[in-house]
């Protein structure tokens, strides 16, 4: 960074909240993802006021801003990819207020999605999405990446629960989008827009959550299969019962491995898969859905199925599902990590397809989600140097992404697009889809200082690369 513009960042933020040594720099070049990109300085701002500032210079000095959250990233939304400056949003002003009479939370982008998800319940209200990061992630990185989780599937995406925002504008303007009214349908629908858009069309500073009641009761059962169409099939037929899950996750063979090897928890190892259904509501209405549940997963050939007779055994349940992540990092020194998401019809037809791409590239490939919104996570368990195998990694990403898009689904179901999943958007959008979202991005961004890279693919670049 050029010395005048930085002493012009110094006058806007105090040199305690402003990192230049190098060291203090790595700690920012990277986050959940892969890759790591060096930026040239971090930022702490306090409040939007600062951040206003920050942008006008940026404008001005043609500086890359990336705002970042608690980096959980997945798909490499916030790294410094042009070097230029890191906005940490961790210590912004903290504002976490539940509005019980009109069902709404007010919350600063640094508040802990969990930090919500408890003040809520403590006021009898439930705030559903819930990312497996939630107990690390901020909300302003979930609203940034439109993140999800297990209860996605009943209860929908983060889009579904924000109805006001506070955005300062890669111009350097504030506004305010959406309200605290329920119902809003003045003018475009930019608070839709800038859920989601990944920091490239501004930084939010002020949230408005919708909260709803918190369900009376839950149950939860687990399901193994000797064979993982047949999970497959009990998850379709369940859905099309008439009976909507909270959540329904799935895990393949090696995922219960490696869940019982990093921490033993029962699972049947010699079962090709297992779900995981959990149905809420009233009680009187879920006994009886979770035993039709039931009833569909041994009529779909389950060997073995199990309901959870109090909480406490509820939680030894979703133990081991907490635990395929941690539990398959030990499985490799890298781990890629995609959420490929087809309808859920097309479940069992995907994960034979994910199985033809684990033979034909011979890798380490596992597979776990949220089955019932057919938002699957195939991770790639490898070695970052070995290079002749990332390059079979990266045309297996390209691979699982054209099977997703082949049955009408779509490259990310949570985690966003970033930087991994570029190349692979117009495979999706088609040219002049995607043409219309880089024309939205050039009107809000006339000088592209927002999340630079992210999106929207390089020039000639046709896959994801990692090597």
């Amino acid at each position: 960074m050029e010395e005048n513009a930085l002493q012009e960042l110094l006058a806007i933020v105090p040199e305690e909240r402003v990192f230049l040594d190098l060291a203090e720099r790595y700690s920012y070049s990277f986050d959940a993802s892969f890759g790591e990109y060096l930026p040239e300085a971090v930022v702490q701002p306090l409040n939007a006021e600062e951040i206003c500032r920050i942008v006008k210079l940026a404008n001005r000095r043609r500086i890359p801003l990336y705002p970042r959250g608690a980096a959980t990233s997945l798909s490499g939304g916030p790294l410094p990819v042009e070097g230029g400056v890191v906005l940490d949003m961790t210590r912004f002003a903290r504002k976490l207020i539940i509005d019980r009479e009109n069902l709404l939370a007010v919350v600063s982008p640094g508040v802990i999605t969990a930090d919500i998800h408890k003040k809520a319940e403590e006021a009898g209200l439930f705030y559903p999405p819930d990312p497996s990061s939630s107990h690390v992630s901020t909300i302003g990185g979930n609203m940034a990446e439109n993140s999800s989780g297990p209860k996605g599937l009943k209860y929908g995406t983060t889009k579904e629960y924000v109805i006001g925002l506070e955005v300062v504008t890669p111009l350097g303007d504030l506004i305010r989008t959406g309200g605290k009214t329920v119902k809003n349908v003045t003018g475009y629908d930019l608070t839709r827009l800038i859920v989601g858009s990944e920091g490239t069309l501004g930084i939010i500073t002020e949230i408005i959550l919708r909260l709803i009641p918190k369900p009376k009761a839950r149950k939860t059962l687990l399901a193994a299969f000797d064979r993982i169409q047949d999970s497959g099939h009990a998850i379709t037929n369940i859905l099309s019962s008439g009976i909507l899950p909270a959540a329904m996750e799935l895990m393949d063979n090696a995922c219960i491995r490696a869940v019982e090897q990093f921490q033993p928890s029962g699972l049947p190892v010699d079962k090709e898969a297992l779900i995981l259904v959990e149905v809420d509501g009233h009680p009187a209405a879920i006994e009886e859905e979770i035993r039709s549940c039931e009833a569909i997963c041994r009529e779909q050939g389950a060997s073995l199925v199990k309901v959870a007779g109090d909480e406490k055994e509820r939680e030894e349940l979703w133990r081991a599902r907490r635990m395929v992540s941690p539990a398959i990092t030990q499985m490799g020194p890298t781990k890629i990590s995609e959420d490929a998401t087809v309808p859920r019809s097309k479940i069992p037809e995907m994960m034979e397809r994910l199985k033809q791409i684990r033979d034909k590239y011979r890798l380490n490939l596992v597979v776990f989600g949220h089955a019932g919104d057919g938002n699957l996570h195939p991770n790639i368990i490898t070695d970052k140097r070995n290079k002749e195998e990332m390059r079979r990694v990266e045309d297996a990403v390209g691979d699982i992404f054209k099977a997703a898009v082949a049955l009408g689904g779509t490259l990310s179901g949570e985690h966003g697009i970033g930087l991994l999943k570029a190349p692979y958007m117009e495979m999706e959008l088609g040219e002049a889809g995607l043409a219309m979202m880089r024309r939205i991005k050039e009107a809000w961004d006339p000088n592209n200082i927002m999340n630079p890279g992210k999106i929207f693919p390089q020039p000639g670049r046709t896959k994801a690369v990692l090597t």
